[in-house]
């Protein structure tokens, strides 16, 4: 693991607009890049050994045309339907891959909470308020960072709810 993406070799823009993004909003920069890729729950997990409730998806939906933003847990699976009738919302669907890119600058399984060109409508899973420590996307498949559900709450704007 290292702290500089440039080590392994990777596109830094979307790494930088996160660590960017962080130092912006008042929390460290706390992104770790890996060697090898974690574009799952399950990958990041194993690789910070941590529970895999601990970490946060960034997993981006369409909700009436715009893009949403949920903050899951690893070990949650998202209910679209029980998470739109919670927050009032129209039908939540998932959004395709070059939407996700298109609304975040960052690729699927690299996505993170905050570093997009402008901010997403988020919603944050209240399931991860159980964790000390969660980590989520970095901007890249290979990049993460650690922040607490406070701030990670607080940084996104995310209105917490149910998922599941």
């Amino acid at each position: 693991m290292t702290s500089d993406p440039s080590a392994t070799g990777f596109a830094l823009a979307p790494v930088e607009n996160v660590r960017r993004a962080l130092l912006a909003a008042g929390v460290a920069d706390t992104v770790a890049v890996f060697d090898d890729s974690v574009p799952t729950a399950e990958a990041a997990a194993a690789t910070l050994g941590c529970p895999v409730g601990a970490i946060a998806n960034s997993l981006v939906f369409v909700c009436g045309g715009e893009p949403l933003l949920i903050l899951a847990s690893g070990a949650a699976r998202v209910d679209v339907k029980l998470t739109a009738r919670l927050n009032g919302l129209p039908a939540i669907k998932r959004a395709a891959a070059d939407f996700v890119l298109e609304h975040t600058g960052q690729e699927v399984g690299g996505v993170a909470p905050l570093g997009h060109p402008a901010p997403l409508r988020t919603l944050l899973d209240t399931s991860l308020a159980q964790y000390g420590v969660l980590w989520a996307g970095g901007g890249h498949h290979s990049a993460m960072f650690s922040i607490g559900y406070a701030d990670l709450a607080r940084i996104t704007g995310a209105t917490p709810t149910q998922v599941r």
